[in-house]
Order: structure tokens, then sequence, then C-alpha cells
């Protein structure tokens, strides 16, 4: 009896484990600093509004999700990026963060705004890239 007890207690974490539910979906603020950290504009655009507002330097326009696809992978094509560092974040239904990009040409700070377009979905409304002095 003692044997069949101790066997049981040793297999129990096995069966706990087996019956756990499965994980959440991925947090969508968590996701774009992923994609951001990587330069990987697929990832990044799964989240785009139908509208996305992007500054790169000094010039600032509203694309429409496939445009600001290429907009953002012509800009990561020629600044490959090296690290991207989350400096600060906030909000609850709209969220924010700000970061610093360090890419092959050059240093950025990041600025992003993702917007809850309902109860489970963020989609991201703008991004921006201003030059930063190293």
């Amino acid at each position: 009896m003692k044997y069949v007890l101790l066997l049981s207690l040793w297999a129990m974490p096995f069966w706990v484990r087996g019956e756990q539910v499965s994980p959440t979906a991925a947090d969508p603020f968590d996701e774009v600093v992923k994609a951001l950290r990587t330069g990987n504009v697929n990832a990044l655009s799964q989240y785009f509004d139908n509208m996305v507002q992007i500054t790169l330097m000094d010039q600032s326009n509203s694309y429409s999700k496939a445009q600001a696809t290429m907009v953002l992978k012509d800009f990561f094509d020629k600044n490959p990026v090296r690290s991207f560092q989350l400096i600060h974040q906030g909000g609850q239904d709209s969220r924010f963060g700000i970061g610093k990009m360090v890419t092959a040409n050059g240093t950025y700070r990041i600025t992003f705004f993702l917007r809850q377009h309902n109860p489970n979905q963020y989609v991201l409304q703008e991004i921006r890239f201003e030059p930063q002095s190293e």
C-alpha cells in the first residue's frame, strides 16, 4: 500500500500538469515590442489599425496597412536593428511605449500607440522614429 501511495504522490505533478489550461493569447503590447527588437515588419503589421500614422525623421503621414508595411520594411531593410530597449510604457484602454532603437545606421527614439479596438483586441495606430544623437 505504501508503494502505491508513493507512486501516486510521485506521478501527481504529471497528472496536474496535463490538465492545465492552455496559455492565453500573447499580449499585443509585448508582441509589438518583440517585433521592434528584431525589426520584424510582418509581426508588427499584424497589429496595424486600418490607417497607421508613421513618422520617420521629419516626415509624417497616414498609411493603409499595406502601405505602412512597405514603408517600415524599407526602413528596416536600410536600418537593420541591433537593439531595442523599452524605456517607458503606460495606459490601459490605450497603451503607449517609448524606447531606444539602435540600428546599423543610427539611434532612434521610438514612440508607439496602441488603441483598444474591442475588449480583446489592440491595434497599433501610430509609430514614430525620431533620430537621436548617440
